[in-house]
């Protein structure tokens, strides 16, 4: 039998052991430098193997850092890139050879769901799972002017609408975080879900599929964005404490005036494109409808 400090030491090494995948999209290369920059060991899974090299440049102790090929959709790999771990930040990207939305790709993001989720509770060592979805599975409902009350984690965007109107960012995050859900619950792993807004960063374009439906998120007041810092630390944030439960809303910008919206457009367009000059006359704000002040509590204290 193992001495009780040999055991200790493990279980201190796996505690500060944790897989980000996938870990070459705008959110995981962020939240892999964050974690190994707050003292974590990162394994750091990417799908496509050319990215594999990517992780090398990076200025850290390659002892921090172990970086894996990790198809969503391949069981064992997900199993390799989980070994000795406590925890795992889990994102969807599509797939290289198919990087766009479209009505197949919820299948894909539900099976990537599942595999992960699966493979996390066949392993000894996960103890907690921060799974990235997206308010696009909260704000698409029917009849969402007559509510009473703000739109928060509680809700659930609504399958059928998000099918009928070719939601396919939507639909996709609402199936895969309900599969996921559902088998955290049968299998009894601890899971906390991010559910953010628009990812801003210097590469987004007027093709990213969250922004299906712009419009009438704006009108709704129910259209919002996330820094890209915000967003990693509220991840590690749900991660560290131990207070965290369920879903949590994440943006920290509401786009709900007309300043506002054409700030976004001409980030996302050609200047040709964006609206003329005298719609800067519209004054109109749109009641803010949508509420985080379940992680504003939480990321009081957050350093």
């Amino acid at each position: 039998m193992a001495p009780a400090s040999l055991i200790n030491q493990n279980q201190n090494s796996n505690s500060n052991t944790v897989c980000v995948m996938e870990a070459s999209g705008r959110l995981g290369s962020a939240l892999v430098q964050r974690l190994l920059n707050r003292g974590y060991t990162v394994h750091a899974a990417v799908q496509n193997r050319g990215e594999l090299q990517s992780f090398g440049g990076l200025p850290y102790d390659n002892k921090k850092l172990r970086v894996f090929h990790s198809d969503h959709l391949d069981y064992h790999s997900i199993m390799e890139a989980l070994k000795g771990c406590s925890g795992l930040f889990y994102s969807f990207e599509p797939p290289p050879d198919q990087p766009t939305y479209d009505e197949f790709m919820a299948e894909v993001e539900v099976r990537a769901a599942h595999n992960v989720l699966e493979a996390c509770a066949r392993t000894d060592t996960i103890d907690k799972v921060v799974f990235t979805s997206s308010a696009t599975a909260v704000i698409w409902r029917d009849g969402r002017n007559t509510m009473s009350s703000d739109i928060d984690e509680r809700h659930w965007s609504d399958i059928n609408l998000c099918r009928k109107f070719k939601l396919w960012h939507a639909l996709s995050k609402t199936l895969a975080e309900k599969t996921a859900w559902a088998l955290a619950m049968d299998r009894g792993l601890k899971m906390v879900s991010v559910n953010g807004g628009l990812l801003m960063s210097p590469d987004l374009t007027i093709t990213d599929p969250y922004l299906k439906g712009a419009a009438e998120m704006y009108e709704d007041g129910v259209f919002v964005t996330a820094d890209l810092k915000f967003t990693v630390d509220a991840h590690i944030c749900v991660y560290e404490d131990v207070s965290a439960y369920g879903r949590y809303l994440c943006f920290n910008n509401v786009i709900n005036c007309n300043k506002d919206a054409v700030k976004l457009a001409h980030m996302l367009l050609p200047p040709s494109e964006c609206s003329p000059p005298q719609s800067s006359e519209d004054t109109r704000v749109y009641q803010q409808r949508i509420s985080n002040k379940k992680l504003n509590k939480l990321m009081v204290d957050f350093r």
